[in-house]
């Protein structure tokens, strides 16, 4: 994930590289500088964190942990500085936006920060300066993601762990089929509303009512699934009785406090939204949809908080150790050519009896009559054995009605999992991308006042951008666990 932002910043950067050569005759040679520099520092990092994130420094402590830091807070600084720049030009849109909803009280005062010189190919500057604020959005995710995970990499230098053997759990489409559909069908949609939205907002009054609209009703439809997936699959863990993992993990750790950190970001914005229209004196109609959509986000970021952070401290399952001793007990009890399937395939109630071939248990007997030769005496004493044991143990194999019931929720899990994560990664793209209807409706404005609600809007929305994010990966990594 970190590779693919950091391409995209990198294509920025070229970008950045050539908007300085078009209007050098009247820009500093540091905006000239900077973006060649940033270019190096990306790749030597990218380089960095692929080959030593997961390294545990044991020794050179105090130098490693302040060289680590230090590559913290410069990244830190990196995504500050990409969020200023996007956030003053977001807001020079904003303004013009405002005009077109007839909010003419606001003092509005536009700046479109062009340099003051001509440019030297016209069609080249207007792809670089359009394209820049498009890419900016990956620029900023680049430096957050290369923040957390250096940062993690300092809580570890000088850590102690046990050394042991960590199984690899890959992402399987398997299973998933029906989480996946629904969550295209919302990504594919809210791509469609966003363009739509940008499109019209802007273009006249009531144009501008009409994308708000309809921006709100799809994004409440979305966040009442999102709730419904995420209570279910609450109650299916508050019915299981697995243990949960409290051993110290500082990923797992940071996961968390990131979740509840950057959602504060956003409940915020909906805490304040909820306040204009309840103090508002003129209410346009688009505004009360404004309210649900408010609480909604609330209430939706709470309840996958709370799955998410179950997801992650929830032990893995363990085989049944019955099933592991079925496998010795026949084994030992058959030839060495026995065909008796594994645990495993037994676990996942994939045996050869459900191809009509000859049933598991009986296979010891069958190898038995083989050995003894045709000695009757033999036979009729071997099959009285496992008559017997086969009667010992058909009680144990109630498990196989524990493991359909426990696939079902897996399968349940990993479904409502996948859906969520395509549904984060679709909330991601409209404020990411300049839909922002606490920018647009106005109403905040007026009862905030313009620059204190700009204010709140511009520190509180990049966390609300990078929590769709990381609810993203969080769940691909719980997708893969489950």
């Amino acid at each position: 994930g970190i590779t693919l932002f950091a391409v995209i910043t990198l294509i920025l950067d070229s970008f950045k590289i050539g908007y300085y050569i078009d209007f050098s005759n009247c820009l500093s040679p540091t905006e000239g500088i900077f973006p060649v520099t940033h270019a190096v520092h990306t790749i030597l990092q990218v380089y960095f964190l692929w080959c030593h994130a997961k390294d545990i420094i044991q020794s050179f402590k105090t130098l490693e942990r302040f060289g680590v830091i230090h590559s913290v807070f410069t990244n830190l600084l990196l995504w500050t500085n990409g969020v200023l720049t996007e956030s003053k030009h977001q807001l020079n849109e904003h303004k013009e936006r405002l005009i077109t909803l007839g909010f003419g009280n606001i003092t509005i005062v536009l700046d479109d920060h062009a340099p003051q010189c001509n440019c030297t190919t016209t069609t080249l500057c207007s792809i670089f300066s359009q394209g820049i604020y498009y890419l900016y959005p990956f620029n900023i995710e680049y430096h957050i993601l290369a923040s957390t995970m250096l940062y993690v990499l300092w809580k570890n230098i000088g850590r102690k762990v046990e050394h042991h053997q960590q199984h690899k759990t890959p992402f399987k489409f398997h299973g998933i089929t029906v989480g996946m559909i629904f969550g295209l069908i919302v990504l594919t949609s809210t791509i469609a509303i966003v363009v739509v939205y940008l499109i019209q907002i802007g273009r006249s009054k009531m144009k501008s009512e009409l994308a708000l609209t309809m921006f709100y009703l799809h994004a409440i439809f979305v966040l009442v699934l999102m709730c419904t997936a995420g209570i279910v699959a609450l109650l299916i863990y508050r019915l299981e009785d697995r243990s949960l993992d409290n051993s110290k993990n500082p990923a797992r750790k940071l996961d968390a406090e990131l979740l509840v950190g950057t959602a504060a970001g956003s409940w915020l914005l909906s805490w304040g939204s909820i306040l204009a229209i309840i103090c508002a004196q003129a209410h346009p109609k688009y505004t009360w949809y404004n309210l649900p959509y408010s609480v909604l986000v609330i209430i939706e970021k709470y309840i996958q908080n709370l799955f998410i952070i179950e997801s992650i401290h929830r032990e893995q399952e363990k085989v049944n150790d019955d099933i592991k001793t079925l496998r010795i007990v026949t084994i030992s009890r058959g030839s060495t050519f026995s065909l008796t399937p594994s645990y495993k395939e037994i676990y996942n109630g994939q045996t050869a009896c459900d191809h009509g071939e000859v049933p598991c248990l009986f296979k010891g007997s069958i190898s038995g009559r083989e050995r003894d030769g045709g000695d009757g005496d033999g036979v009729r004493e071997e099959k009285a054995q496992e008559k017997s044991s086969v009667m010992h143990s058909a009680p144990d194999f109630s498990f196989y009605s524990r493991n359909s019931v426990a696939n079902s929720k897996r399968r349940i899990l990993k479904n409502i999992a996948a859906f969520l994560f395509l549904c984060n990664l679709s909330l991601w793209i409209p404020p990411a991308f300049g839909c922002r209807p606490e920018y647009d409706n106005g109403l905040e404005e007026i009862v905030f006042g313009f620059e204190p609600w700009i204010i709140v809007v511009n520190l509180a929305m990049p966390f609300s951008i990078f929590y769709r994010m990381h609810s993203a990966a969080s769940l691909f990594e719980v997708n893969c666990k489950t």
